[in-house]
């Protein structure tokens, strides 16, 4: 069912108005603004129509179609160049945290700038993560274990390649490689590349340049229905791993000054 107060609420603050300035532009009281938005009076068909244009929509859309889940534009700034990324906020004006499942990994490539089809993606809230952006992704493979496949990683958004902190892990939404979960490492300033390190020892890590790279989230908890098995954990620390991108890196640039 539609609620009217919420889409007056939701409709104002896409415009980031007030509730007092948006009181000035229809020439009422701000107290009856406050009224409008938490249901407690419903405004009268000239007013609405007032309300209508400054939203520059019909009276039919404002009271007919719900605006509770409005799309919003975050800037990114990775080194290819500005773009954006597109979320979902609640009725609590809150993002919501949008889910990709692994079958559906595909067509976010196609569509993670597409405002239609992030709206269309499974979402959901977990109170206990701070205010932020955050997406959800299911993982394939053993690549990263003893997170096992079929696990749900979310991601809290990174609007910046040079702000990958080495040795985290992170989902990376790449031209190349598709979507990937690996920690990684970061020689952006160096020779701009990004080394991608496979938890599981038995896959080789590879390096991955900046204009591959469409979005990027650093992961901040899991969801899984299995429960890791300590005794498959591999006792490897972050410096070894990164003793290892450090030796593979030398022997790429030893390739090269071959050639």
């Amino acid at each position: 069912m539609v609620k009217l107060n919420e889409n007056i609420r939701v409709l104002r603050k896409k415009l980031s108005l007030t509730q007092d300035q948006f009181a000035q532009q229809l020439g009422i009281k701000r107290s009856l603004i406050g009224a409008y938005e938490e249901g407690r009076a419903e405004p009268k068909l000239e007013l609405l129509q007032k309300m209508a244009e400054v939203f520059s929509i019909s009276v039919d859309d404002l009271i007919g179609k719900e605006f509770t889940v409005e799309t919003v534009l975050i800037d990114k700034k990775f080194a290819r160049g500005k773009d954006v990324v597109v979320v979902t906020v609640n009725s609590s004006d809150r993002d919501n945290i949008e889910f990709v499942p692994h079958k559906a990994a595909a067509g976010y490539m196609n569509g993670y700038a597409d405002v239609e089809y992030v709206k269309e993606l499974p979402h959901f809230s977990l109170p206990m993560l701070k205010q932020g952006t955050y997406r959800a992704f299911e993982i394939s493979g053993d690549s990263m274990l003893p997170l096992l496949p079929g696990t749900i990683v979310i991601g809290e958004y990174v609007d910046d390649l040079r702000n990958i902190k080495s040795g985290k892990t992170y989902v990376l939404v790449t031209q190349r490689e598709g979507i990937v979960y690996k920690r990684v490492f970061n020689y952006l300033d160096e020779n701009g590349t990004l080394f991608l390190v496979s938890d599981n020892r038995q896959y080789a890590p590879y390096q991955l340049g900046a204009s591959d790279v469409m979005e990027v989230w650093v992961s901040k908890a899991y969801i899984s229905v299995q429960f890791p098995d300590v005794a498959d954990k591999q006792d490897i620390s972050v410096e070894q791993l990164a003793g290892v991108v450090l030796d593979l890196q030398k022997e790429i640039f030893q390739l090269k000054s071959k050639k």
